[in-house]
């Protein structure tokens, strides 16, 4: 039986990273090294690296944050600022039309994570924020982005766990796969009730310059009285022009869509 590989340096720089988290956005030294598995004096000295290069930042109370540091080296992520600020206007205008909270995001692996929200003032809460993470098939914009992945990686994905959150989480392997179908056929995805049981939320694609998805961009609504066929033409006029924003231009075949299709 081969012995576990012994953390690298690198390894344990990234987990005193990886300790902070949006349920842990503060920590003491202490909580540093037991959460990224070190030992207090280990924890102390790449801590201390990690604060002077900017990366972490320590208050008057000895407590440590993510530093601007790390912010500004986030920021350059083609998939993090730079594709928020090129669709801000156009979700700033689904949101003037629907006046419902509005989502951005992006596929990492077998998630999907936010990188944009416009909350209503008024519409139905949602356990969404900047950075939050859920599974591809549970909600609108997963849909969208699973839908237009690789064929290898949407089988493997289908045949996995797929995790159940209410009971109308889509947990059958054989209707995911007609739930895609469906949404490269419509270009667009609804997710009804799967991670809260009075929410849905309709999403559609948003092609780079060379036709490939990159994103997804939805609206969520109150399941209660929800007008779908009202919201699939808004959110996908909206990820239209976020597309062109980016460089995609119509004549370019698009993976699932003009170009061949996937099975189904």
């Amino acid at each position: 039986m081969t012995a576990p590989a012994t953390p690298t340096a690198p390894d344990r720089l990234l987990a005193v990273l990886a300790a902070f988290d949006h349920a842990h956005p503060a920590l003491s030294l202490t909580d540093i090294s037991r959460r990224a598995g070190l030992s207090l004096t280990t924890a102390h000295r790449l801590v201390g690296a990690l604060t002077r290069w900017g990366a972490l930042e320590r208050d008057g109370a000895g407590v440590y944050h993510v530093g601007l540091r790390s912010w500004e080296i986030a920021a350059l992520a083609p998939r993090g600022l730079a594709l928020r600020q090129v669709a801000w206007p156009y979700l700033e205008d689904l949101y003037e039309a629907t006046h419902e909270n509005v989502q951005l995001a992006v596929r990492d692996g077998g998630e999907v994570v936010y990188i944009e929200w416009l909350a209503a003032r008024s519409s139905i809460g949602v356990h969404i924020r900047v950075g939050a993470r859920w599974p591809l098939h549970a909600t609108g914009v997963g849909l969208a982005l699973l839908a237009h992945g690789e064929p290898e990686f949407q089988e493997a994905y289908r045949t996995g766990p797929l995790a159940s959150f209410t009971p109308y989480t889509i947990t059958d392997p054989v209707r995911l796969r007609r739930v895609l179908a469906e949404v490269r056929r419509t270009g667009a995805a609804v997710s009804d009730r799967q991670i809260t049981d009075d929410a849905l939320s309709v999403a559609a694609p948003v092609h780079g310059p060379d036709g490939t998805v990159t994103a997804a961009v939805s609206v969520v609504v109150p399941h209660a009285g929800a007008q779908v066929p009202a919201l699939v033409p808004a959110v996908r006029l909206a990820a239209r022009g976020i597309s062109r924003a980016l460089g995609w231009r119509p004549n370019i075949p698009r993976t699932g869509e003009d170009g061949p299709p996937y099975s189904s």
